[in-house]
């Protein structure tokens, strides 16, 4: 029940992130000027997207449609390459959104990329999350943490030097690894209904991955924790990035030992086991799974298939 990228939302597999590139300023000034150039647009961590007859489409701006914006020296990193375009972000947080969506007309929107990212292309959707979670990441570090000095964007956003020379530290984009698992016995499965999302809604189980433990380890404890559940062996299954904030979902079937659920109510509001045919009859029972842009969707889809 391997996932591929071809699978999954938000995987840049079409890009060329060219990191060779990022520290050569000349060619850099270059690419920024040239006329196939675009630009994805930030603002308060929704992307920029036209809205018309109900589709959601990421904006891709020309460098003369952000050439004012361009000399207020907003936020931006370059992202990377694809299809003949170089593509890179500018984050326009500081700015009244009305300023900047006005020039444009009435058919740009800034939208939250989990509400219109499903509705995108996979390739466009992947470049945004890929430009939200890098800004993202800069937002949240704008300080040193080793001395506390303010830092600054250096090799194209990719990196943020400590402005205090004695220091000087180099800090790099980081991502917060989670286990995420489907809990199964090959006839039946595990799903839950979290605290924090929507009623109705059964998923896989999920948790962050602790210091000194291994992602097997994380599953195991993980599901131990907020099930109860004991479990035995773990497959990977693939990986996800999902920038909200930033995090990297890394996917799990795991083959269940015991059977009686014992839940945690700081994360859970319910867990039960579904065979097939349950899952299959969840519209007509009025239960949710995941959105489909999600590495949970995909692993429960897999295993609906796998008999």
């Amino acid at each position: 029940m391997k996932l591929t990228s071809d699978d999954l939302f938000y995987t840049t597999g079409e890009l060329d992130r060219q990191a060779h590139l990022r520290t050569d300023t000349g060619w850099l000034e270059e690419t920024l000027h040239k006329p196939d150039t675009r630009f994805l647009i930030l603002h308060q961590d929704r992307n920029l997207f036209t809205h018309i007859n109900d589709v959601y489409r990421p904006a891709l701006l020309t460098g003369e449609a952000i050439t004012n914006w361009w000399q207020k020296n907003p936020p931006w990193a370059y992202l990377g390459h694809a299809k003949g375009k170089d593509y890179f972000v500018l984050d326009l947080s500081l700015f009244p959104e009305s300023q900047i969506l006005t020039p444009l007309g009435t058919q740009f929107v800034f939208e939250d990329l989990r509400r219109a990212g499903p509705l995108a292309e996979r390739e466009q959707a992947a470049r945004c999350a890929y430009a939200r979670g890098l800004m993202f990441w800069h937002k949240r570090h704008q300080f040193c943490g080793h001395c506390g000095y303010p830092s600054h964007m250096e090799q194209a956003g990719h990196v943020r030097r400590c402005s205090n020379t004695d220091c000087a530290l180099e800090h790099f984009p980081r991502t917060d690894p989670a286990v995420i698992m489907l809990v199964h016995d090959k006839e039946k499965c595990l799903l839950a209904t979290h605290q924090r999302i929507k009623t109705g809604m059964y998923s896989t189980l999920a948790g962050f991955v602790e210091p000194g433990e291994t992602l097997e380890q994380a599953v195991k404890r993980e599901v131990m924790e907020e099930t109860g559940i004991q479990v035995g062996a773990v497959e990977y299954a693939g990986s996800q990035p999902w920038p909200f904030p930033t995090s990297l979902m890394l996917g799990f079937y795991a083959t269940a030992e015991s059977y009686d659920i014992h839940i945690d109510l700081n994360e859970l509001s319910d867990a039960q086991w579904f065979t097939r045919e349950d899952l299959r009859a969840f519209p007509q029972s009025g239960k949710l799974l995941p959105s489909r842009d999600s590495i949970a969707r995909n692993m429960i889809e897999a295993w609906l298939k796998s008999a």
